[in-house]
């Protein structure tokens, strides 16, 4: 290891040790996105995804969440955790797929097709869950929809995620024409390349991504998920179809396992706004705080409760 590789390891260790006493002395608690970096993935107190660390902040007796990921992400655990204060650490991480709908949209799309509910994915806005009447995460999408008794569902705000469930379901899925952008930087043809490349490499993507590349994969699931499956798999190497940023803990749990980006692209560059500084700067000055209106935190809730109690 040369000086500098040196010394920015040290630099790491010292920012990383200096977020954990922040975090003891303020009696809060990390979390941290599958997609993160790895030196914040490397010292948060629960990893997963989004709704998956609220529902485990909840649990916790921290007086504040800090919520390394990105916008929706904070949200809803403020949406959870209303006695909590939920700081996100770089306030400009958003997500470019939640911005593709607005409150008003669903509620002119529930005006179009009122005979049909709509069924929020967690990647939406607090005010978009707020006028919908049920949340879905990308693993339990199909079992939302088919516990609803309408012949046809609205899906928003992602087109690829409702194509899927579509494969799985008798009622008619309505989309809405959003997308996740580094989703749809895997085609078929990479992956053909990449297992000419790498033979008996199994291919395992992500609901968001395109039907071409759905139609291409050997397994299909969320990020927790691909988790559970490149443990359990004999095989020894893995395309992954998603956010290079969960090949961390993959890598980590699985050292015998060699892991391959499907595009060296899919990266999602909202999710690597936030660095280490970040968070000491928004503990030390409680700064980023997130606030949802009760008016819409309560109904926004609500659409989440429904989502849990199945």
């Amino acid at each position: 290891m040369d000086n500098r590789n040196n010394n920015n390891f040290e630099n790491i260790k010292a920012k990383q040790k200096a977020i954990k006493t922040l975090l003891k002395k303020k009696n809060a608690v990390l979390l941290a996105h599958n997609y993160q970096r790895d030196e914040i993935q490397e010292i948060a107190d629960f990893q997963g995804d989004s709704l998956e660390l609220s529902v485990k902040a909840n649990k916790t007796d921290a007086d504040i969440i800090v919520f390394c990921g990105v916008r929706f992400m904070a949200e809803s655990a403020a949406i959870m955790n209303p006695d909590k204060t939920v700081i996100l650490p770089n306030e400009n991480a958003g997500c470019p797929m939640v911005d593709m709908i607005t409150a008003k949209d669903i509620v002119n799309l529930k005006a179009d097709y009122p005979d049909a509910p709509v069924v929020a994915y967690v990647n939406t806005s607090a005010e978009c869950k707020a006028v919908s009447d049920i949340c879905c995460t990308s693993a339990n999408a199909v079992k939302v929809v088919n516990s609803l008794s309408a012949r046809r569902v609205i899906m928003v705000p992602d087109k690829n995620l409702g194509s899927y469930v579509q494969r799985f379901t008798d009622k008619k899925i309505i989309n809405w024409p959003g997308f996740c952008p580094p989703h749809q930087r895997t085609v078929p043809e990479d992956i053909k390349a990449l297992k000419e490349k790498y033979p008996g490499a199994v291919f395992v993507a992500h609901p968001e991504s395109t039907p071409e590349t759905i139609d291409a994969a050997d397994h299909v699931s969320s990020t927790s998920g691909m988790y559970k499956f490149v443990r359990e798999s004999a095989a020894k190497y893995f395309i992954i179809g998603t956010e290079r940023g969960i090949m961390y803990k993959m890598k980590k749990e699985n050292p015998d396992k060699i892991f391959i980006s499907s595009n060296p692209g899919l990266v999602c560059p909202n999710m690597k706004k936030t660095h280490l500084d970040d968070i000491i700067n928004s503990l030390e000055n409680m700064e980023n705080i997130i606030k949802i209106p009760e008016n819409v935190r309560i109904p926004a809730r609500k659409s989440i409760e429904n989502m849990l109690a199945l």
